[in-house]
């Protein structure tokens, strides 16, 4: 009986010594600097050797009991990935984190009205990217998305969210799947009588239609312009088309040997439509080309507040490129001011 008592308490004294350190292990506070740290796991690693990494850099004590917690709540399995881990977490945090695929997320935001090439270099100088032959050039990028000639307009511009590692054509990719995605989900949804052969045709008008305004509410209006003239066989006659085709020689300050010269963007000398969008349109932009407003104008010139004035006769737009370009204030933009939070 004596034996047996002593063993009970040995048995008692082990368990609460096993019970202490697995305590310990799990519950105390790893050894996490104050601003967090960093953790990559790669692709096919496993916890036991993310945990025996940490120990060996003295960030946790007794993998071995973190191993058997993780397999008791069934999240041995991790997921690969760049993970911040918070100062003041422990053993059974860092399980969570790693079995859940709480990874680091990072952005990247390709703006409307920006050039294919803008939102390419974008994507190359944005953290953590990966690069590949894919993004050295807007030819290269277009061979990878598979797209036949100039992909100008063909990527959907919004913010995109990614992990660590991920590849600059990975987020081509999937802006070209968007842009694939809203513009056929609009053209769907397109009004009558749109003088537009194809989804394309459009994506190219919205492009326009983005390059032109920077007030919301008047991108279905210039629209409307755009289309009326096509209706009338009217020359679109937009600055913005002549600026694409000029490409580099434009030094900022258009002139009239430029609206003179030939290229196939300028809407001054072609009829119709350039071949190519000339820049990449947001949905609304997209939505507006589909949907012109109705109305009579067929002119439009530039305020100086950011937002236009439209005529429906060569004689008013006259009177209002006189009164809004010619005698410009020294308070003009041709984009809207930017509105100040008040708090």
């Amino acid at each position: 009986m004596r034996w047996f008592f002593t063993l009970f308490f040995l048995g008692l004294i082990v368990g609460a010594a096993a019970f202490w350190h697995a305590q310990n292990a799990l519950v105390k506070p790893l050894s996490v600097p104050v601003d967090g740290l960093r953790i990559d796991v790669e692709t096919g690693s496993n916890l036991s050797r993310i945990l025996n990494r940490l120990e060996s850099e003295g960030v946790l004590r007794s993998p071995r009991w973190v191993r058997l917690y993780a397999r008791f709540k069934d999240q041995s399995s991790i997921h690969p990935g760049e993970y911040m881990i918070p100062a003041g977490s422990n053993a059974m945090d860092l399980v969570g984190r790693l079995n859940r695929g709480d990874v680091t997320l990072y952005r990247v935001t390709l703006v409307e009205g920006w050039t294919f090439s803008q939102a390419l270099t974008q994507i190359r100088n944005a953290k953590k990217i990966t690069h590949t032959a894919a993004g050295e050039s807007v030819a290269a990028a277009a061979s990878a998305l598979a797209i036949d000639g100039n992909p100008e307009g063909r990527i959907f511009p919004d913010t995109y969210v990614y992990r660590s590692g991920a590849s600059d054509l990975d987020l081509l990719q999937q802006a070209f799947a968007r842009m694939e995605m809203v513009l056929e989900q609009e053209w769907q949804q397109r009004s009558e009588g749109l003088p537009y052969s194809s989804a394309y045709e459009a994506l190219i008008m919205a492009s326009i239609v983005e390059k032109e305004t920077g007030v919301p509410w008047e991108r279905d209006e210039i629209a409307g312009v755009f289309v009326r003239r096509l209706g009338k066989g009217m020359r679109l006659q937009t600055d913005p088309t002549v600026i694409y085709g000029l490409g580099d020689d434009y030094e900022g300050n258009l002139t009239r040997a430029h609206l003179r010269g030939a290229t196939p963007y300028n809407t001054y000398v072609i009829s119709g439509m350039p071949p190519t969008p000339i820049a990449l349109p947001g949905k609304e932009a997209i939505h507006a080309a589909l949907h012109p407003k109705a109305g009579n104008s067929l002119y439009f010139v530039a305020k100086g507040d950011g937002s236009h004035h439209f005529s429906s006769s060569l004689s008013e737009h006259n009177r209002a490129v006189r009164e809004y370009q010619l005698k410009r204030r020294s308070d003009y933009r041709s984009s809207p001011a930017e509105v100040k939070n008040s708090d």
